[in-house]
Parts: structure tokens; C-alpha cells; sequence
């Protein structure tokens, strides 16, 4: 077991902090039936990219195609999502799975919604939380979302992330619920 920090400063100031806990990989072998697979179904309808990109600044949105499988962006509830990097996130650097993994698994609240979009609320995630027991295979990164709103103006989200070999892991992360 190996606890891993990272920080990123503006001048005196502490602006990001990433926390990572890595444990050995070694294979154990389990009784059958006793670790079964959830696949989440394969990208549907890509969305197109915005064709304005190069006219105005650049979107975190502009970074990712989709795969839209169920829910967003038309209906509210649980959703189903691809996401595939198309740039680096650092540049001049590929982008490693787990890079991939980070990006998609910040979609959730976009994937995920029981309250309209067009209503004038907003959702912001404060944190996000990445267990993983495996790193993914390929381009695509699933989400298989689902968010329960509080009274209180917060939520609760949590979401299968995947790849075209199944289940990877999961993504939790507490949202602000306010209207916009």
C-alpha cells in the first residue's frame, strides 16, 4: 500500500490537491460467480462537436466526444455515457488511462440529472472520488450515472466507470444544488 500526494501552488496559494492511495496488483483467485461483470452498453449516438470552437474560447466540453447511450443530454434521471479524450490534458503528453479515466468521471453531473437543465438550476461538483480496480483499455470511458438530490442542496452521485471490457471502478462525488 502507497499513499501518494500531489499540490499545485499559484504563487503562496494551494489551488488543487489530488490524494491517491495505490494498492499491489496481484491475482486472487476467487470462487466463479462471486465478481460479476455490470457491462454498460457500447457508445450510441456520438454527439457532434460545437463547429463554433475555433470562433470563441475553449470549453471543457470541447476536449471529449460523447456517446450518448441513455438519458442525457434529453431526458432527466439516471444517464449512460462514452467520453473519449481528443487532446492531451497536459500539453505535448499523452494522456494515460488514468488521465482518461479522471476526465470522463467528471461528466457525472452532466450525465446524470433528475432536475432540468433548462429549469435554472445548477449542479457543481466540489470533489470527485475515484476508486478503480483496474485501469482501462482503449479510448472510450464509460459512465453509467446516477444522481440523488437532498433537501438540503447537496447530492449524492455515483457511477460505474467502464470500458469496452467492463467495469473498471467507480466515481463518487457530492454536488451544490442551487438555482442558477
Amino acid at each position: 500500500m502507497q499513499l501518494v500526494e500531489a499540490s499545485l501552488f499559484e504563487g503562496e496559494r494551494e489551488v488543487v490537491r489530488a490524494t491517491g492511495l495505490r494498492l499491489r496488483v496481484a491475482p486472487v483467485d476467487l470462487p466463479s460467480g462471486v465478481a460479476p461483470d455490470y457491462p454498460v452498453p457500447p457508445p450510441g449516438r456520438i454527439v457532434p462537436r460545437d463547429a463554433t470552437v475555433e470562433q470563441r474560447p475553449i470549453m471543457f466540453g470541447d476536449a471529449v466526444d460523447f456517446g450518448a447511450v441513455r438519458g442525457w443530454p434529453e431526458q432527466r434521471g439516471p444517464g449512460v455515457c462514452w467520453f473519449r479524450l481528443t487532446v492531451p490534458a497536459v500539453a505535448g503528453e499523452e494522456n494515460s488511462p488514468l488521465v482518461r479515466v479522471a476526465a470522463a468521471a467528471d461528466f457525472g453531473n452532466g450525465v446524470s440529472s433528475p432536475l432540468g437543465w433548462d429549469e435554472g438550476w445548477t449542479f457543481i461538483n466540489p470533489d470527485l472520488t475515484i476508486y478503480l480496480h483496474r485501469l482501462p483499455k482503449g479510448e472510450w470511458v464509460g459512465l453509467d450515472a446516477l444522481t440523488l438530490p437532498e433537501r438540503r442542496a447537496s447530492a449524492w452521485r455515483s457511477r460505474c466507470c467502464s470500458t469496452s471490457r467492463g467495469r473498471i471502478g467507480r466515481a463518487v462525488q457530492n454536488l451544490l444544488l442551487d438555482r442558477a
